[in-house]
């Protein structure tokens, strides 16, 4: 499989950007005024230590609930200096950089066991809070939502259970979710995808039910919803997500239906990876108008027909796989693209005259399925089909590698 590369910011990277980001923002804001100076001085140090007091409690709460800690990571989470804690991160606060308090909590890689408590709810400042590679366990505090500052929010490679924390949808300033490699389970809630979100990692869990047709709203980039069980069609209202989207990975989701034409309007798009679900029909010549597509991943489907050149010929191709389908012909280059130079797998199938393909009672076996017959949504929403195509070649014209268990 090929490796994708998704986005991650390093926590110092992070902090860092958020900081010149506040001291610009404090730059345009008015100072304010004061007779008093050694008042309004000793004013900010009792802000300040008020705040870092708060931070002080909280995580003192945490480490009380913390039973499993094997590299000592919170070992010197000692004494009111929070901002010398390991893994804590302190920085000015954003209305008022005088103001010292605690932005960033990174605890990757720990392997710490343990459950998120309330009083994680008093660090109301926190920036980002990265969570990657432990061993917390339980349902997140609801305290959560008065994190209104919170940028990024990885908690991801752990064993939270449970529904989908709602109190993630209360985060007013989140723009960056990763939840996967849990056991979170039900649906996706249809909101997630209306707040501004950069990248979406829901993958690695036990959701089901569907992919909301909402998903068009979102603002992502990156959004992963692999190895989940779905199930029912890609809604065609993925179009709306043209704007933004640049890698859509959808493997092993147990999506059904024929891919929508909708998706050749995703003119932004570099990878795609529908693979290992039961997606029938056709490939949709849509995919053709995605003039930006690199990495394309069709294989273990139940696909049929043919293997469109407009595809075949985009620019940017570098890695193409439809192997493991039923598709019986291969339109032009789509026959020898080793001469473009793009690695391809196009093993089991239905190609004449190639190498390792299924055996004839197999294909034979497979009955095509008629896209235009078979309805996710409204009967309305594959009319124009030709309409759709060529404004998917108009639009032409302009991951990630999993944390370990």
């Amino acid at each position: 499989m090929a490796s994708y590369s998704l986005p991650f910011l390093l926590p110092q990277a992070t902090l860092l950007l958020l900081l010149i980001s506040n001291h610009i923002a404090a730059k345009n804001r008015p100072v304010p005024t004061t007779h008093h100076h050694s008042h309004h001085h000793r004013g900010l140090k009792n802000t300040t230590a008020i705040r870092l007091h708060q931070a002080y409690n909280a995580l003192q709460s945490w480490k009380r609930v913390i039973y499993s800690d094997p590299s000592n990571f919170t070992s010197n989470w000692l004494g009111p200096n929070v901002c010398a804690y390991r893994g804590v991160y302190c920085a000015p606060f954003p209305n008022d950089t005088s103001i010292t308090t605690v932005a960033g909590i990174d605890l990757n890689h720990g392997d710490i066991a343990g459950f998120l408590p309330e009083e994680l709810g008093l660090l109301s400042d926190l920036a980002l809070l990265h969570l990657n590679s432990n061993r917390f366990c339980g349902i997140l505090p609801q305290s959560l939502s008065n994190l209104s500052l919170l940028f990024e929010l990885d908690l991801s490679n752990n064993r939270f259970v449970g529904p989908f924390p709602s109190v993630i949808l209360s985060l007013p300033s989140l723009h960056y979710l990763d939840i996967r490699y849990n056991d979170f389970e039900g649906s996706l809630p249809p909101q997630l995808f209306n707040k501004n979100l950069d990248a979406i990692f829901v993958n690695n869990n036990r959701f089901t039910s569907v992919i909301p047709p909402t998903i068009g709203s979102s603002s992502a980039s990156v959004v992963v919803f692999a190895n989940n069980r779905f199930g029912g069609c890609l809604p065609p209202s993925i179009a709306e997500f043209a704007d933004t989207l640049e890698e859509l990975l959808l493997i092993n989701t147990s999506i059904s239906g024929c891919l929508p034409i909708e998706l050749g309007f995703l003119y932004k798009l570099r990878v795609l990876d529908v693979s290992y679900n039961e997606i029938v029909g056709e490939i949709p010549y849509s995919l053709a108008g995605l003039a930006h597509l690199e990495q394309l991943n069709l294989g273990h489907n139940k696909l049929s027909g043919v293997v469109p050149e407009g595809i075949c010929v985009l620019p940017d191709l570098a890695n193409f796989t439809f192997s493991y389908n039923f598709l019986c012909e291969e339109e032009g280059i789509c026959s020898n693209l080793t001469s473009k130079g793009i690695v391809y797998d196009d093993r089991r199938n239905c190609l004449p005259e190639k190498p390792l393909q299924r055996s004839k009672k197999e294909c034979e076996a497979e009955k095509p399925v008629d896209c235009y017959d078979l309805h996710c949504g409204k009967s309305s929403e594959r009319k124009n089909y030709g309409g759709a195509v060529a404004a998917a070649a108009d639009r032409s014209r302009l991951s990630s590698t999993p944390p370990p268990r």
